[in-house]
């Protein structure tokens, strides 16, 4: 998977993976008793109607959705009063959202409480550079907010539509894809720290080079999202604990807040 925070799940993974399935037989995911039972409860049991997934604690839909929106507000809550109040603490935003954000992703088991502190956290950061970018560009702020959601909606009806068809293959271009787009955006960043007046976004992210790795890099998030959808309907589907919503609520938050800020730099780029 291109998401830690899926692919490092026991419950997300693809179940053909042998490390997934090793980390899925240490957390006892999957694991059947066989007891005895008489023949007067099983006749109740076979005339019950049948549980729905959140009455025998699984995953739904609703869970994620709900848990997202939750991760979602306290990030534009904190956002908000960062923006409003202390703009300039985003850059301990950026460094203990970056902490928290890498602790999560390889829990084996979701912390909430540490999954919010990572959206608060995040908030700040964001609340900061983004006061930063709307002072010199006007009114960037909410394009980059619309094109994030857009590019969110087009990705789902891709996904849902089954356009996109989530392989072996696409995962590994994806993997292959962001190790090389990572790798360029540290070249990127020591450069800026060499050569002289490299630009606002480093000298490899000038001009049209930059407008055509900006555009690359929101591809690259978009794909992610569309794995994220499939790993999280995967999730779903095996019928895994419904704690891991928060795991999908958090995974999701990773990949939209990298948009947001890749569409931030590229319409910035776009109006220089």
């Amino acid at each position: 998977m291109s998401n830690p925070v899926f692919s490092n799940s026991p419950v997300f993974g693809d179940p053909n993976d042998k490390r997934v399935r090793e980390a899925r037989a240490r957390a006892g995911v999957g694991a059947t008793t066989t007891q005895t039972i008489d023949a007067v409860t099983l006749d109740k049991m076979y005339e019950a109607p049948s549980a729905t997934p959140r009455e025998t604690g699984r995953l739904t839909y609703d869970d994620v959705i709900i848990k997202t929106a939750g991760v979602f507000s306290l990030l534009v809550v904190s956002a908000a009063v960062t923006w409003t109040l202390v703009p300039g603490l985003w850059m301990v935003g950026a460094v203990v959202g970056l902490v928290l954000g890498l602790v999560n992703a390889f829990k084996r088991e979701p912390s909430p409480v540490l999954i919010a502190l990572y959206a608060v956290a995040q908030g700040m950061f964001l609340g900061g550079i983004s006061l930063y970018f709307e002072q010199q560009w006007p009114g960037i702020v909410v394009q980059a907010v619309l094109a994030t959601f857009s590019v969110f909606a087009a990705s789902l009806f891709l996904f849902r539509s089954g356009r996109v068809r989530v392989t072996g293959k696409f995962v590994r271009w994806l993997l292959i894809a962001m190790v090389g787009y990572l790798v360029f955006s540290l070249v990127n960043v020591v450069l800026m720290f060499v050569v002289p007046n490299g630009g606002e976004f480093g000298p490899l992210r000038a001009g049209w080079l930059g407008v055509a790795v900006g555009l690359l890099a929101v591809g690259l998030a978009a794909a992610s999202l569309i794995v994220d959808f499939d790993s999280i309907k995967r999730g779903v589907e095996q019928g895994v604990p419904a704690k891991f919503a928060w795991s999908a609520a958090f995974g999701l938050t990773v990949t939209l807040v990298w948009l947001y800020l890749e569409l931030l730099r590229l319409i910035a780029i776009f109006r220089e």
